[in-house]
């Protein structure tokens, strides 16, 4: 049996924060605001796993109302997802993602990404897709004032 899983996650990008995308540090004078280190790829992926069972969303799970989460690293938070889904007797297939942003040029860390993630959901990295794209300098995306993330993923129930 399959299930599909779609995530989507938007944050604001401020100064004076560090930008973590994937799991992985970019160097940037912006980085996003959140109860966490927002992550916004990571909780994309998170709710794509959740909602691909009905398990509700990251927000359920990990409220910016509990202060536990404050700060917290996002990779912590997709390892319980993924605790999670392996509970009901899934394993992931693959992850296709996207993410929306002007600046900075993010693809010669997606390697890097891909590592990260694939590590923490026992996949190989040949099975995470990343693509990046920017607005053309339309929308709060284009003008350097967020930053979005999209997750499909294809999960199978392990017999």
């Amino acid at each position: 049996m399959y299930r599909i899983g779609q995530g989507i996650d938007f944050h604001q990008l401020v100064e004076g924060r560090e930008f973590w995308l994937g799991g992985v540090l970019i160097p940037h004078t912006k980085g996003a605001l959140g109860h966490s280190d927002a992550d916004v790829l990571l909780h994309a992926i998170c709710d794509a796993l959740l909602g691909a069972l009905s398990l509700g969303d990251i927000g359920k799970h990990f409220p910016d109302t509990d202060n536990s989460f404050k700060g917290i690293d996002s990779k912590i938070l997709l390892e319980r997802c993924f605790i999670l889904i392996a509970q009901k007797g899934y394993s992931v297939v693959n992850i296709d993602c996207t993410i929306l942003l002007q600046a900075p040029k993010i693809m010669k860390y997606a390697d890097a990404m891909k590592e990260t993630i694939s590590r923490i959901l026992h996949i190989s990295p040949d099975d995470v897709s990343i693509k990046a794209t920017t607005t053309e300098q339309l929308s709060f995306i284009g003008r350097e004032e967020g930053i979005v993330a999209t997750a499909n993923l294809l999960l199978r129930k392990d017999m």
